[in-house]
């Protein structure tokens, strides 16, 4: 495949045979054949039209902070922003940032600029263009309220979207419905208040994580969403599974919603616990969790 690396090397830097574990927060996975990081959005654009003559598979990835791949190799090519579509501009109010933004990065530079909105996403760490596309949230905000447009490549053009026509709700947009739009930037409406009163509240929530989340071993964050009107980890702790073990991974003693990799798991690991919690929800409860976490490689596991 050297003709292949060749002739994508031209729109950007190619590794290959790279491990999920070293691409995702789960450190969990197995090797994909190839990661690439475009240029620029044009790059983009031609290495993508590249990718589907030769009929390779593709997947666009972030930070890999919502991510469970397979233990399985992924023979295709792994696209990720967060080298070079990294910039991010001010206009008043307005936030303008590409896709390849840490979110986390991005809720510190908006406090000190004295711009409020993105105090909600100062603990999640993942890329802007992962946070829409999962429209991420916690404290009873998400990226739904501050997002105004988002930049897409679609259907061979690029194209903003309306946040209206963006299908946001609970952990979903409409690009969960078609994996082949790329969010390539987002334009953020934000408000003014003073960098001291966005301090205290970054500061506020980030010891309230450290107290309430199991943050010194890798994960995926909350494994599972919330059921209307309750949450996750209630029903977990009702089954009895806080601190249930399965090869390398547990669910977590100190927040049952979380699932860590505490030695080595393997990816069937996790979903042995998944499969275990939904098990019991079946039985006891008549209804099963849906996974917050996305799945994938999955398809010969």
């Amino acid at each position: 495949m050297s003709d292949f690396i060749n002739r994508l090397q031209q729109y950007g830097a190619v590794e290959t045979n790279v491990s999920f574990q070293t691409m995702t927060t789960f450190r969990i996975g197995g090797n994909a054949d190839y990661v690439f990081y475009p240029k620029d959005s044009l790059s983009l654009a031609e290495a993508l039209r590249f990718i589907k003559k030769e009929q390779m598979d593709y997947k666009l990835i972030g930070k890999g902070s919502n991510l469970l791949c397979s233990d399985a190799d992924y023979h295709g090519v792994i696209i990720r922003l967060d080298r070079t579509f990294v910039d991010f501009y001010y206009e008043d109010t307005t936030l303008v940032a590409k896709a390849g933004c840490s979110v986390i990065a991005l809720a510190y530079d908006t406090m000190k600029q004295g711009l409020s909105g993105l105090e909600f996403a100062s603990g999640i760490p993942g890329s802007v263009g992962g946070a829409v596309f999962m429209n991420a949230g916690a404290y009873k905000s998400s990226m739904k309220d501050i997002v105004k447009e988002v930049l897409v490549y679609k259907e061979d053009d690029f194209e903003w979207m309306k946040k209206e026509d963006c299908g946001f709700d609970y952990r979903t947009s409409v690009f969960q419905k078609h994996p082949d739009w790329i969010v390539l930037a987002v334009r953020f409406q934000l408000t003014k208040e003073d960098p001291k009163v966005i301090r205290e509240l970054i500061e506020s929530r980030r010891k309230r994580r450290m107290e309430t989340q199991p943050l010194n071993y890798p994960s995926a964050g909350s494994i599972f969403r919330n059921p209307d009107g309750s949450f996750a980890w209630k029903y977990i702790d009702e089954l009895g599974l806080r601190g249930k073990v399965i090869g390398g991974a547990q669910i977590s003693s100190k927040h049952s919603n979380f699932i860590v990799n505490v030695n080595h798991a393997k990816a069937k690991d996790v979903m042995e616990l998944v499969d275990m919690v939904n098990q019991g929800m079946e039985k006891t409860y008549g209804f099963t969790l849906k996974m917050e976490v996305e799945k994938f490689n999955w398809e010969n596991q």
